[in-house]
Protein backbone atom coordinates (compact mmCIF):
# COMPACT_ATOMS: atom_id res chain seq x y z
CA UNK A 1 0.00 0.00 0.00
CA UNK A 2 1.27 3.63 -0.78
CA UNK A 3 0.78 6.22 1.67
CA UNK A 4 1.85 10.22 1.34
CA UNK A 5 3.35 12.42 3.61
CA UNK A 6 -0.11 13.34 4.85
CA UNK A 7 -0.59 9.87 5.99
CA UNK A 8 2.47 10.24 8.45
CA UNK A 9 0.94 10.80 12.46
CA UNK A 10 3.37 13.50 13.37
CA UNK A 11 1.36 14.71 16.00
CA UNK A 12 1.44 11.34 18.20
CA UNK A 13 5.39 12.34 18.93
CA UNK A 14 5.67 15.42 19.29
CA UNK A 15 5.86 16.90 15.48
CA UNK A 16 8.50 13.88 14.73
CA UNK A 17 8.33 10.09 13.55
CA UNK A 18 11.97 8.10 14.07
CA UNK A 19 13.58 7.24 10.87
CA UNK A 20 15.33 4.10 11.35
CA UNK A 21 17.95 4.34 8.68
CA UNK A 22 19.15 0.74 6.57
CA UNK A 23 21.90 0.23 4.04
CA UNK A 24 19.76 -0.71 1.40
CA UNK A 25 22.10 -3.75 0.03
CA UNK A 26 23.49 -5.13 3.29
CA UNK A 27 20.60 -4.44 5.80
CA UNK A 28 22.60 -3.05 8.21
CA UNK A 29 20.60 -0.30 10.60
CA UNK A 30 23.04 2.53 10.32
CA UNK A 31 21.09 4.93 12.54
CA UNK A 32 18.00 5.95 14.42
CA UNK A 33 17.28 9.66 13.71
CA UNK A 34 13.66 12.07 13.38
CA UNK A 35 12.38 13.62 11.00
CA UNK A 36 9.43 16.50 10.91
CA UNK A 37 7.02 16.86 8.20
CA UNK A 38 9.46 19.14 6.48
CA UNK A 39 12.74 16.86 6.79
CA UNK A 40 10.51 14.24 5.19
CA UNK A 41 9.50 16.24 2.18
CA UNK A 42 12.94 17.43 1.52
CA UNK A 43 14.26 13.62 1.61
CA UNK A 44 11.55 13.06 -0.81
CA UNK A 45 12.23 15.65 -3.34
CA UNK A 46 16.17 15.66 -3.08
CA UNK A 47 16.67 11.53 -2.29
CA UNK A 48 18.70 12.38 0.41
CA UNK A 49 18.66 12.00 4.23
CA UNK A 50 16.99 15.04 5.55
CA UNK A 51 16.71 14.94 9.46
CA UNK A 52 15.43 17.28 12.15
CA UNK A 53 18.18 17.28 15.39
CA UNK A 54 16.70 17.77 18.32
CA UNK A 55 19.87 18.66 20.17
CA UNK A 56 20.29 21.82 17.46
CA UNK A 57 16.71 22.45 16.76
CA UNK A 58 17.38 22.53 12.87
CA UNK A 59 17.44 20.90 9.79
CA UNK A 60 20.09 18.97 8.32
CA UNK A 61 21.22 16.39 5.49
CA UNK A 62 23.30 13.64 6.39
CA UNK A 63 26.93 13.99 4.97
CA UNK A 64 26.99 18.24 4.62
CA UNK A 65 29.75 18.69 7.00
CA UNK A 66 31.22 15.21 7.24
CA UNK A 67 30.32 14.39 2.59
CA UNK A 68 28.82 11.14 4.36
CA UNK A 69 26.20 10.90 2.50
CA UNK A 70 23.08 8.82 2.22
CA UNK A 71 21.15 8.17 -0.78
CA UNK A 72 17.80 7.05 -0.30
CA UNK A 73 16.51 4.01 -2.59
CA UNK A 74 13.09 3.75 -1.49
CA UNK A 75 11.00 5.09 2.15
CA UNK A 76 8.94 2.59 4.25
CA UNK A 77 6.36 3.59 6.75
CA UNK A 78 5.03 1.38 9.25
CA UNK A 79 1.65 0.27 9.51
CA UNK A 80 0.66 2.95 12.39
CA UNK A 81 2.42 5.50 9.92
CA UNK A 82 3.94 6.65 12.47
CA UNK A 83 7.50 5.68 11.87
CA UNK A 84 9.54 5.41 8.74
CA UNK A 85 12.76 3.65 7.14
CA UNK A 86 14.98 4.90 4.31
CA UNK A 87 16.97 2.27 2.72
CA UNK A 88 19.76 4.19 1.44
CA UNK A 89 23.02 3.68 -0.31
CA UNK A 90 25.91 4.95 1.94
CA UNK A 91 28.55 6.91 0.77
CA UNK A 92 30.84 6.39 3.71
CA UNK A 93 30.49 5.68 7.24
CA UNK A 94 26.91 6.39 9.12
CA UNK A 95 28.16 7.46 12.27
CA UNK A 96 29.83 11.16 13.44
CA UNK A 97 32.71 8.97 15.02
CA UNK A 98 33.61 7.19 11.88
CA UNK A 99 32.47 4.09 12.99
CA UNK A 100 30.45 2.06 10.07
CA UNK A 101 27.03 2.22 11.89
CA UNK A 102 26.01 4.26 14.88
CA UNK A 103 25.24 0.87 17.08
CA UNK A 104 28.84 -0.15 17.48
CA UNK A 105 28.52 -0.20 21.52
CA UNK A 106 27.81 -3.09 23.71
CA UNK A 107 25.74 -2.52 27.13
CA UNK A 108 27.01 -4.32 29.90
Amino acid sequence: MNKSIDDIDFDKSGGLVPVIVQDANTKDVLTLAYSNKESLELAKKTGNTWFWSRSRNKLWMKGEESGNTQKIKEILVDCDSDAIIYLVEPAGPACHTGEKVCFHNNLE
